[in-house]
């Protein structure tokens, strides 16, 4: 076979290719297009939900941040809280932890899926505690407790200890304390759980109450703050 024949050959291969690949093209350039319109549509479908749960955290942070304001509120006369700069008041602890308690209620309610919404959880298992309802505050925080984010989940157990000691159940406050301790987050750091679980045992136990506050002046002594605090604690621990 001369050259020419082979070179020939090889230009009707490609060409036969290329034509396959213009009939290929023509055939399916309908479903190119879908294809290609479906990106576009997923892409503006994903800058539409971003920009929409952006907008209903900003919208939670927002409600959240009310609610927190009512729940450091002063309880007093509004004439002294005015003098004081306190801003709003409320005659009584009660009235103050129930309006705190429907509005973290209400972030939860209409903004389930924000973090803010997760945060109002654990606010209101605390109103609820406050207001006397431990029942509910203990199925509250539990909830709360179950969060994936281990911050908000350990703020949340934090709090929960917190209303399990205060009801008389010593033992399981102590144990997730502990838990805490061992599986420290930025928002419950070691020292904080350490202090909370010797002061779990302080009236009934004083003996571990000081070997835990020994633990933490060994651990984080040179912290002025904890430093300062342990001095306090020990002082006022029962021998």
């Amino acid at each position: 076979m001369d050259r020419y024949t082979r070179h020939q050959l090889k230009h009707d291969d490609f060409q036969e290719k290329m034509d396959a690949l213009q009939v290929f093209a023509e055939e399916h350039l309908k479903q190119i297009i879908l294809i290609s319109a479906a990106v576009i549509v997923v892409a503006g479908a994903g800058w539409w939900m971003k920009s929409y749960y952006a907008r209903q955290e900003a919208a939670a942070n927002a409600e959240l941040q009310t609610a927190i304001t009512t729940f450091h509120a002063y309880v007093g006369s509004s004439q002294q809280s005015t003098l004081m700069g306190a801003g709003g008041s409320y005659p009584t602890a009660k009235a103050k932890y129930q309006k705190a308690l429907t509005q973290f209620s209400d972030v939860v309610k209409n903004y389930p899926r924000t973090k803010a919404a997760a945060y109002a959880l654990i606010q209101m298992g605390i109103c609820q505690s406050q207001l006397g309802n431990e029942t509910a505050a203990i199925k509250t925080l539990r909830e709360s407790a179950k969060n994936s984010d281990k911050e908000i989940a350990s703020q949340a157990r934090f709090a929960l200890a917190g209303v399990l000691a205060k009801t008389g159940k010593t033992d399981e406050a102590a144990k997730i304390y502990q838990g805490l301790a061992d599986h420290p987050t930025t928002m419950v750091p070691r020292a904080t759980a350490l202090l909370a679980l010797a002061d779990v045992y302080r009236a009934k136990q004083p003996k571990r109450a000081r070997e835990i506050y020994q633990q933490v002046q060994k651990e984080f002594g040179s912290d002025t703050v904890i430093a300062e605090s342990l001095k306090q604690q020990l002082a006022t621990l029962p021998q």
